[in-house]
């Protein structure tokens, strides 16, 4: 099975003592109140689905992984994973203090050596993360939505976040001893934010073909208005692969994380984790993570290109669609036939056929995923 990313899967939960100790002396620590978003971070870290980090990146990395998609020890990574606190915080805080970082409940959630604080320039942030500054890009609206200090340092768990679908939450250690059990030697990873179309199923079924097993794996947090629901994702595909799936070849899990719409750097971070759930292969599609029109469609195809001691191999689709002629779900290197024949997955018409209360044709999406939707009076992010 593939190593995990940097060679060592992270685990930094705390032993049962140590938690109990913090636990018995929490008004000794300065305490930081985190968003749901950060607390998601913070389980990947702490679990290992951000293998190597182990922490918040420190000023050192947080500038290197800018410049040059890498840290510091020259392992990959596309961009700051970092906490931002406003400057009254920052200000009771000094390096090498611990502190609780904390939920709305106030519920301790991890502890953290802060290894340094900075400041750090939003604008360069989103221009070098996103290539653009534009606001109505909803990842450089964040960006400039963050507060203005930056905190680096190690993080220990204390309490474990409740899952929104614990069933299906299997962390890194979890899907690797799966893949053992069931004897995948290689595995493809799918990454989604909507559920499935025919075109999806396609390249999903494309890519099993040359592995053992598909490990689908959506994006299960916070989205842009107009993205499919979680629960709506969840449920359509646990429809299909319950229809027309191979049961011994398929294992659905959430991928708990918000979607930044990176584009093509948002490809090589889908990546690195499904490298640490245990897949050597990754699907990436057409303007895989993107939105809007600010990247080109195969960016994400050419970003890989940078990183060829990655690990994970992608196996890159470009356009697909049904044929009229050869009457089947085919792509541009492998059907001759003109647009006009072509009938694309686009994901406009299909929202809108839905959002309409109509159920996308046959062609495009399969009955029973389109049932499942429909139960929804509103199945969209409003």
């Amino acid at each position: 099975m593939i190593q995990p990313h940097g060679g060592t899967l992270i685990n930094k939960e705390l032993p049962k003592f140590e938690k109990e100790r913090i636990l018995n002396q929490l008004n000794d620590f300065e305490k930081i109140q985190v968003n749901p978003q950060t607390i998601k971070v913070i389980k990947s870290i702490v679990f290992g689905v951000f293998s190597p980090l182990e922490g918040f990146m420190n000023e050192n990395n947080y500038r290197y992984v800018l410049e040059h998609m890498y840290l510091e020890n020259n392992v990959a990574w596309p961009f700051p994973i970092v906490l931002d606190v406003d400057e009254n915080k920052a200000k009771l805080i000094s390096n090498d203090d611990r502190v609780l970082l904390i939920d709305s409940a106030n519920t301790p959630i991890a502890l953290m050596d802060v290894e340094d604080k900075y400041t750090y320039n939003k604008k360069e942030f989103a221009e070098k993360v996103y290539g653009t500054m534009d606001e109505n890009h909803p990842g450089v609206n964040n960006v400039f939505n963050m507060k203005d200090i930056l905190l680096g340092g190690e993080i220990f768990l204390i309490n474990e976040p409740k899952s929104i679908y614990p069933e299906l939450d299997l962390k890194p250690i979890e899907t690797r001893v799966l893949f053992k059990e069931k004897k995948w030697d290689r595995v493809v990873a799918f990454q989604t934010r909507n559920p499935p179309h025919l075109g999806h199923e396609y390249v999903q079924k494309a890519g099993l073909t040359y592995v053992d097993g598909l490990f689908i794996n959506p994006v299960i947090g916070k989205k842009k208005i107009g993205d499919f629901l979680d629960e709506v994702i969840i449920r359509a595909y646990q429809i299909l692969i319950k229809e027309y799936y191979p049961k011994d070849r398929v294992v659905l899990s959430t991928f708990e994380t918000e979607m930044r719409y990176a584009g093509p750097k948002e490809a090589i971070f889908h990546a690195i984790a499904r490298k640490n759930f245990g897949c050597d292969h990754i699907i990436i599609g057409r303007d895989h993570a993107g939105v809007g029109d600010y990247y080109g469609p195969y960016d994400a195809h050419k970003i890989f290109d940078l990183f060829p001691d990655l690990g994970i191999e992608p196996i890159k689709f470009r356009s697909f669609s049904k044929c009229s002629k050869c009457d089947s779900i085919v792509n541009d290197k492998i059907c001759p036939h003109p647009p006009e024949m072509q009938n694309f997955f686009a994901g406009r018409e299909i929202r809108a056929a839905l959002q309409s209360g109509k159920a996308p044709s046959s062609d495009v999406m399969r009955p029973e995923v389109a049932s499942v939707i429909l139960q929804y009076k509103n199945p969209f992010v409003s």
